[in-house]
């Protein structure tokens, strides 16, 4: 099988690169994949550290002189390659691919598209590629499924494939490790603390902030208890200051990007993700978990998919620090339960977060374009007029 890879995120890219190179780094060992993406994206500059994985630097957003070049470079790509399919993970890459393949007839690619956050499908762009540009959606998680049933996308497009995580990867940290990552992270004063954090990143709709505020209204006898740890993008200035003015500023640690996290998350006492608003299933709460660390959820998107209250995590309301607070308090009051905790997060995540599950769904997803599933040789693809009648 051929298969194409896009993503039209410039920078960091955020759990879209996490998606991609999960599925690359194990599918280009048996088919041949290729990744395009923006020429400083950390997706692209991932994609070519991994032997065997082919790459090209394309850009999906720019002015019109600029999207023309990178409509004629695409659909050359296109035809030189004769991919079976092209997986798109965002609107502006999805849009391109659709103008590519137009007029491509019987080698037109089969084109799966991933929903990766909580917006409503229903704008003019949309309709346009529900219609001429989609064979199949993935929706990462339930919640996202329900939400795209009510979209422009037709419902028997739709497939539920919830995202996997490197369980090898992440895993639990032994004393020494655990140690370590305080060390290097942590000034002494706040190395023996209960160590709340996160690795979902600084964006302000994962609403970190929420927990800075929670921590500030405890009592000072259990704030005193108490370090915070978020790995991401620093902060701005703005939110920096919201930072100080709680009184905060000597009790949260910011790691700035890093391009491994595992260190964060052998550091980790509880883990949280506090979205308000766009959040799926969320990668870097499965990674927590995977870590054994229980993990404090807000009930937005397909977050609480993930956690099991009192289980192996807590569910809060978003936007509710004081909610938090009481969590919190609670957490400190019985800090025995942790362990048993984190030990029932490691065993969701090995049950419920398998990579080779999460691969093995997406690639059959890939298989119902009838051409590949008929073991037919790769480079041209048949569509079946009930798969793609260009709507």
């Amino acid at each position: 099988m051929k298969i194409l890879y896009t993503n039209f995120h410039q920078g960091d890219g955020g759990g879209h690169t996490t998606y991609v190179m999960s599925l690359a780094r194990i599918l280009c060992q048996k088919s041949h994949v290729t990744v395009g993406a923006p020429r400083k994206s950390r997706l692209l500059a991932e994609a070519r550290t991994v032997p065997g994985l082919r790459t090209i630097d394309l850009e999906f957003k720019g002015n019109v002189l600029e999207q023309l070049s990178a409509l004629r470079r695409l659909r050359a790509l296109l035809r030189k390659e004769q991919f079976d399919v092209i997986h798109v993970n965002g609107s502006a890459d999805h849009r391109l691919c659709m103008l590519a393949t137009m007029g491509m007839g019987a080698r037109r690619p089969f084109i799966v598209y991933t929903q990766h956050n909580d917006r409503n499908a229903v704008s003019l762009g949309a309709r346009l590629r529900a219609k001429w540009g989609t064979n199949r959606v993935i929706c990462v998680c339930s919640h996202t499924f329900r939400r795209m049933k009510q979209s422009v996308f037709r419902d028997e497009d739709l497939r539920v494939v919830h995202n996997g995580v490197d369980t090898e990867k992440y895993r639990p940290a032994c004393r020494t490790q655990s140690a370590q990552a305080r060390a290097r992270f942590l000034p002494p004063a706040l190395r023996d603390r209960l160590v709340i954090g996160s690795n979902a990143g600084t964006a302000d709709y994962k609403s970190w902030i929420d927990m800075v505020d929670a921590v500030s209204r405890l009592p000072q006898a259990q704030r005193d208890q108490i370090a915070l740890l978020i790995a991401g993008e620093m902060p701005g200035d703005e939110m920096l200051r919201q930072v100080a003015a709680l009184g905060m500023q000597d009790q949260v640690v910011f790691t700035g990007l890093l391009d491994n996290v595992e260190p964060v998350l052998a550091a980790l006492d509880v883990g949280f993700v506090l979205s308000s608003r766009l959040e799926t299933i969320s990668f870097a709460c499965r990674e927590m978990m995977a870590a054994g660390t229980p993990v404090i959820v807000t009930s937005v998107g397909g977050l609480t998919e993930n956690v099991t209250e009192g289980r192996n995590g807590w569910i809060v309301p978003p936007g509710s620090p004081e909610t938090v607070a009481r969590t919190v308090s609670e957490i400190l009051r019985n800090r025995s339960v942790l362990q048993a905790m984190g030990v029932d997060a490691r065993s969701t995540a090995l049950k419920e977060f398998s990579l080779a599950t999460f691969v093995g769904n997406t690639e059959r997803v890939y298989r119902e374009n009838a051409y590949v599933s008929s073991g037919s040789p790769s480079g041209s693809t048949y569509l079946h007029a009930s798969d793609r009648r260009l709507r």
